[in-house]
């Protein structure tokens, strides 16, 4: 007869290879997780950008030939993936009428790209990864073309999808969905981000959490001597979970500064109302802005390939696709718990 103390050895033992073995599944996962990440390299970024931000493209002004060859450089990149466009029947564009634009610079339609990832366990739950493809355009035989407003955001979200493309060819998909969104319109108001909150492919109450990337590629000049560094806007707005899991997961994978100096209320600067997150964050979505700044050639015909420093402009790509997993795969979806909160408070008061 086994003895009652016998028995209890052998459950502790089992207990033990049960934990021993989940441990080392989680770090297997973790360990894959970072060579996808790593996949993200300063020498495919900088390959997209110099085609992308080209003259060929003639600054991507809204509705000109150069913003249509542009869309389709994107289009192109995901069929190449096995990535499906994002409206349904699998197309990529999100038409946007001429009438719409309130603009004299637009003189035909327009149309943000959208492809998608679907998410493995909560597919209806969706994680929108944001830039702007549209630039300035030229002026005579100046081109402006717009290497990190907005081309370095917008090869970011390229070089994200490869790597999630990546996981989930491997197995390890998200668990949410994960959209990637090019806006059109941004430079003249907002338009495309706007446009596609008003007329969401994805329900907007199942939006998880919208993450904007807008100029990524440069440093600021206040922040010489210190480039290790990302300005974060808005991430606590809304959503403290949100902050807080990006805080997190900075600190495990990334080790940047998360510098919140533009996230001050009270920054004469306004940058949180001036890039395409702001219109999720109207209608309530947790939003994460990344921006490095302003510098001498903002705007300018200057701002060019050649000015981007890769290296860190890689490493910034990987903490907002750590961010975007830690969002797409976590048990608990993020929500506007600030909202909640006050509505709670205002409540109680009564």
């Amino acid at each position: 007869m086994v003895s009652h103390y016998t028995r209890i050895s052998v459950l502790i033992l089992l207990f033990s290879f049960k934990v021993s073995a989940q441990e080392t599944q989680n770090s297997d996962q973790t360990a894959k997780r970072i060579d996808f990440a790593n996949s993200i390299t300063a020498n495919d970024l900088s390959t997209l950008l110099y085609s992308f931000a080209a003259d060929s493209m003639q600054g991507r002004m809204t509705a000109t030939p150069g913003q249509k060859k542009a869309a389709e450089f994107l289009q192109n990149f995901y069929e190449a993936q096995g990535i499906s466009g994002g409206l349904p029947g699998g197309g990529f564009y999100q038409n946007i009428p001429q009438e719409y634009f309130k603009s004299k610079y637009v003189k035909t339609d327009s149309e943000n790209v959208v492809a998608i990832i679907p998410g493995s366990t909560w597919p209806q739950e969706y994680i929108v990864l944001s830039a702007h493809y549209d630039h300035v355009g030229a002026k005579g035989d100046t081109i402006y073309n717009g290497a990190d407003d907005d081309g370095s955001g917008t090869v970011a979200l390229l070089e994200m999808a490869q790597a999630f493309k990546q996981a989930a060819d491997q197995g390890m998909g998200p668990k949410r969905s994960i959209v990637f969104l090019h806006v059109t319109g941004e430079e003249i108001g907002l338009y495309g981000s706007r446009y596609y909150t008003e007329n969401p492919i994805y329900p907007l109450e199942h939006t998880v959490c919208n993450l904007n990337t807008d100029m990524i590629g440069r440093i600021d000049p206040n922040k010489a001597g210190n480039e290790n560094y990302i300005y974060l806007i808005g991430s606590d707005k809304l959503s403290q979970e949100l902050h807080d899991l990006s805080e997190q997961v900075n600190q495990e994978f990334i080790q940047m500064e998360l510098d919140y100096t533009f996230n001050d209320e009270n920054d004469p600067n306004r940058f949180y109302y001036r890039s395409d997150h702001y219109n999720f964050a109207k209608y309530n979505v947790p939003i994460i802005f990344y921006f490095n700044g302003v510098h001498e050639d903002y705007h300018q015909p200057t701002d060019t390939p050649d000015k981007i420093e890769y290296p860190l402009m890689a490493k910034r790509t990987q903490l907002i696709f750590h961010t975007a997993w830690e969002v797409a795969n976590r048990d608990q979806r993020i929500y506007a718990d600030k909202l909640e909160n006050s509505a709670s408070e205002k409540s109680d008061k009564r």
